[in-house]
């Protein structure tokens, strides 16, 4: 376990988004140290991380958090073994919330604990829910872009902290484009994982349910080719799973049924399938497999 001070900065391993605390600190307690009930000013900055986009987008490119719109909450939480000792969410769309989007300030008393950040895509209805080092995850419908991240702080005294971490992507995405025009009939579309989940160990950054889910996209453009793209974790690294894509009318009617068997998904990757949604019949069955994760994963069907 590491102790962190004004001069002590650790950085976590590899990542992807980094979250720098900077700045020292205007003033702190005067107690005792050996008082138990002492407590440390800790202040963590995040508005000045970067994000890497090689993998995920086959970019060289780095965005600053404010760039970056795509993160619109972060979470910050300390626990002392399974005992929650703070937690606080700030929304970049709610400036209620924080008074600058990615710096926080908490107290904590002398001792030792885990500290899990989490930075997430977020739309109005999303419900993300973190309750420890090793459970948190999406109750709404969908999984956003997510990066996280934990580290072991230790308070030994009254001396204000300068913390630094860096996330990590942990969520695969699939994007599925058609070859053929949607007809004005189809009104959403039903994507359904096989494997995957929607919650997530913040320490491992793998999947804690493997059982798949659904979302249903509802495409905002006239009749034409799809373009969609939805966010699962998964349980290994790397995770090969069935892809169902089922175009809906109005009423939920079922119209158009494909199967994708055997896709493969990887964290911090994009997996797109290319294909005939929207004609009747079944797909060919043959599959072209593309392995170079960095600029992303293709299967026709």
């Amino acid at each position: 376990m590491k102790t962190i001070n004004l001069r002590n900065v650790i950085f976590a391993s590899v990542g992807i988004l980094a979250l720098a605390a900077a700045g020292l600190f205007t003033s702190c307690y005067k107690d005792d140290p050996a008082d138990p009930n002492a407590k440390a000013l800790v202040k963590i900055h995040v508005s000045d991380f970067t994000i890497s986009q090689d993998a995920f987008y086959g970019t060289k490119s780095a965005e600053d958090l404010n760039d970056y719109t795509n993160v619109g909450a972060i979470d910050l939480a300390f626990y002392e073994g399974t005992t929650e000792v703070y937690k606080t969410t700030q929304l970049r769309s709610d400036n209620s919330t924080y008074t600058t989007f990615g710096e926080f300030e908490c107290n904590l008393p002398i001792g030792n604990y885990t500290m899990v950040v989490i930075g997430r895509g977020y739309s109005n209805g999303d419900v993300f829910v973190l309750t420890s080092p090793t459970a948190a995850g999406y109750t709404s419908e969908r999984a956003r872009e997510t990066f996280c991240a934990t580290q072991d702080v230790t308070v030994t005294s009254t001396t204000p902290l300068d913390l630094n971490v860096i996330l990590s992507r942990v969520i695969a995405k699939l994007h599925i484009v058609s070859t053929d025009n949607r007809s004005a009939s189809v009104t959403k579309i039903r994507t359904t994982y096989s494997a995957g989940g929607k919650s997530i160990n913040p320490t491992t950054g793998l999947a804690t349910v493997n059982t798949g889910f659904s979302v249903t996209n509802t495409p905002s453009t006239a009749v034409q080719t799809l373009d969609v793209g939805n966010y699962t974790f998964l349980a290994t690294d790397e995770q090969t799973m069935t892809i169902t894509i089922e175009a809906l009318d109005a009423s939920d009617n079922v119209l158009f049924t494909k199967v994708v068997p055997n896709v493969p998904l990887k964290r911090n990757r994009i997996t797109t399938l290319t294909g005939q949604v929207f004609t009747a019949g079944t797909s060919s069955g043959s599959f072209q497999v593309e392995t170079d994760w960095l600029e992303g994963n293709t299967v026709e069907f």
